[in-house]
C-alpha cells in the first residue's frame, strides 16, 4: 500500500507539496506515516523524517488525520496540539481514494497564530476571500452530506428531508434525541449542505469541558488575563467565523455561561477574557441535547430565553428501536469500517445474529450497535459474525417488562458496567467506552449519582 500511494504521488507531487507553506503529513490506511513535507518540520519544530514509519493512531490519537482514518470522512478546522510539541495547529484532513477505494489520508495544517494572521489579511481583501472560497469549494466536494446518514426508515427519511430544508437557511437548529442517535452526523450534514460549507465546522462538547474552562474555550483569552495565560488563545467562536459551531450536550452548560452565550447569539459580538476589543462574528449555531430542556427550565437549570433562541427549528432524531428495519443496512455499512479498524477480515453476519440484533431494545442506539459489532468482530472465529458472537448482557434483555425513568435506567447501566469492569481508572475508561460516553461525562454522571466527591 505504501508503494502504491507513493507511486501515485510521484516525484513531481512531492516537490509541489514541499513548496507548500502549510505543514503536510500523509499516511496509509493503517495510519503508518509515509511522508512529511519541509513545512512540517518548521511548524512542529522537529525533524519530519523521524516521523516516517511511525503510526499516527498511536502517536496522535486525537489529531485530525486520525479522525479521518477512523471515520473515512473529511475533517475541517480541527484545533489540536501537534505531536511531541506544544504547538497548537488548525488542521484540514481528507481521505485519499484510488480507484474508489480509500487508501490513506492527508492533513494540511498551520500554526494557529499564523492561520489567524492569514484570516485577518484575507478579511481586508475581498478578492482574496473569493479566491480562498473557490479553492475550498474544490476541496469540500470530497465531503459527505446527508448521504452519510444511513437508513431507509420512513420516520428517518422525514427527519432527513426536514434537515435538508433547514440546511439551506441560516436558522439556528436544535437537534434532539437520545444518546447515540447520530446528532453530530446530522449537524455535519446540515453544515456541509449549507452555504457555509467552505468555512469551519467546529464541534464543542459542553459536557466534556469543565465549566471553569468552557468560557475561555468559547471566547478565548488575552495574554496575562489570568495566571498561566502565557499567550493569547483564540476561542471557538472566533475560529468559526462564517462557519458553524456545533454545541453538543447544550443541556449540561453552566447557567452563568448560558447568559453569556445568549448575549453573543443576540448581538453577534463578544470580548476575549481579559480583552477590551469587541469582536464581531457571524457563525451559525447548531445545538444538540439528549436531555429534557423543558424539565430543566422548570427546575431552574436552563434559561428559558436561551431555549427560545436555540429552538428556532427543532429536529427530533428517532431512536434505533423505532427504526429496526434499518439494522441490516446499518450493519452492512459498519462491518467494513469496523473490520478495518480492528484489523480483522469479517465479511458478513449470519441471519440468526442479525435477528438477535433486530430483537434488541437498543438503549444506546447506533453508538451501542457499533460497539457491539466491534466486540463481535474482535471475538468471532470465522469471517462471519454468529449469534453467539453478539454480546448484549450489559443491558436489559428484550423480554424485560420493567419500565423505569431514563435517568434511573442510565444509573443502572453505569452501575452494571462498573460491577463488570471495576472502579479503577482502567475500569472507568472501559465503562465509558462501552456506554459510548467520554470519561469526563462518566465522571460527571458519577458525581450526580453520589459515587464521587464533588
Amino acid at each position: 500500500m505504501h508503494k502504491n500511494l507513493m507511486e501515485h504521488l510521484g516525484k513531481l507531487g512531492r516537490a509541489v507539496l514541499d513548496l507548500s507553506s502549510e505543514g503536510i503529513l500523509l499516511t496509509d490506511l493503517e495510519g503508518n506515516i509515509i511522508y512529511t513535507n519541509k513545512s512540517y518540520a518548521e511548524i512542529c519544530m522537529r525533524d519530519g523524517q523521524e516521523r516516517v514509519g511511525q503510526n499516527i493512531l498511536q502517536t496522535n490519537p486525537y489529531g485530525a488525520i486520525t479522525e479521518v482514518l477512523l471515520t473515512g470522512k473529511s475533517v475541517i478546522g480541527k484545533k489540536h496540539a501537534s505531536f511531541g510539541s506544544n504547538v497548537e495547529v488548525l488542521s484540514n484532513a481528507f481521505p485519499i481514494f484510488i480507484e474508489n477505494q480509500m487508501v490513506g489520508a492527508i492533513v494540511f495544517f498551520r500554526e494557529i497564530g499564523e492561520a489567524l494572521k492569514i484570516l485577518d489579511e484575507l478579511a481586508k481583501a475581498r478578492e482574496d476571500v473569493r479566491i480562498l472560497s473557490s479553492k475550498l469549494e474544490q476541496i469540500e466536494r470530497t465531503k459527505d452530506d446527508f448521504n452519510a446518514i444511513i437508513g431507509r426508515n420512513r420516520q428517518l427519511i422525514e427527519v432527513i428531508n426536514l434537515a435538508r430544508r433547514v440546511s439551506k437557511t441560516d436558522s439556528t437548529v436544535l437537534l434532539r434525541g437520545e444518546s447515540g442517535t447520530g446528532k453530530q452526523l446530522f449537524a455535519e450534514a446540515i453544515h456541509n449542505s449549507s452555504k457555509r460549507r467552505n468555512f469551519p465546522f467546529i464541534h464543542l462538547n459542553c459536557a466534556a469541558i469543565p465549566d471553569n474552562l468552557l468560557e475561555s474555550e468559547f471566547f478565548g483569552y488575552e495574554k496575562g488575563s489570568f495566571m498561566g495565560a502565557g499567550q493569547r488563545k483564540t476561542g471557538t467562536f472566533e475560529l468559526a467565523d462564517q462557519g458553524t459551531i456545533f454545541l453538543d450536550e447544550i443541556g449540561d452548560m453552566d447557567l452563568k455561561l448560558q447568559a453569556k452565550l445568549l448575549q453573543v447569539l443576540q448581538s453577534g459580538e463578544f470580548r476575549r477574557l481579559g480583552g477590551v476589543k469587541l469582536i464581531k462574528i457571524d457563525a451559525r449555531i447548531i445545538a444538540a441535547t439528549n436531555r429534557d430542556l423543558e424539565g430543566l427550565i422548570n427546575e431552574g437549570h436552563f434559561r428559558k430565553d436561551l431555549y427560545f433562541r436555540l429552538n428556532v427549528v427543532s429536529i427530533e432524531i428517532p431512536p434505533l428501536r423505532e427504526r429496526i428495519d434499518d439494522i441490516p443496512i446499518l450493519v452492512r455499512n459498519m462491518l467494513p469500517r469496523i473490520s478495518r479498524r480492528v484489523g480483522r477480515i469479517v465479511t458478513g453476519i449470519e441471519d440468526e445474529a442479525l435477528a438477535k440484533l433486530e430483537q434488541y431494545h437498543w438503549f444506546g442506539n447506533i453508538r451501542e450497535l457499533e460497539n457491539i459489532l466491534e466486540k463481535a468482530i474482535t471475538l468471532c472465529n470465522g469471517e462471519k459474525i454468529k449469534a453467539e458472537d453478539i454480546y448484549l448482557s450489559l443491558l436489559p434483555s428484550p423480554e424485560s417488562k420493567a419500565i423505569m425513568p431514563l435517568e434511573e435506567l442510565e444509573q443502572l447501566m453505569i452501575t452494571r458496567a462498573l460491577q463488570k469492569f471495576g472502579t479503577s481508572l482502567a475500569g472507568k475508561k472501559e465503562t465509558a467506552r462501552v456506554l459510548g460516553v467520554s470519561l469526563t461525562t462518566l465522571y460527571n454522571k458519577l458525581r450526580k449519582m453520589g459515587k464521587l466527591q464533588k
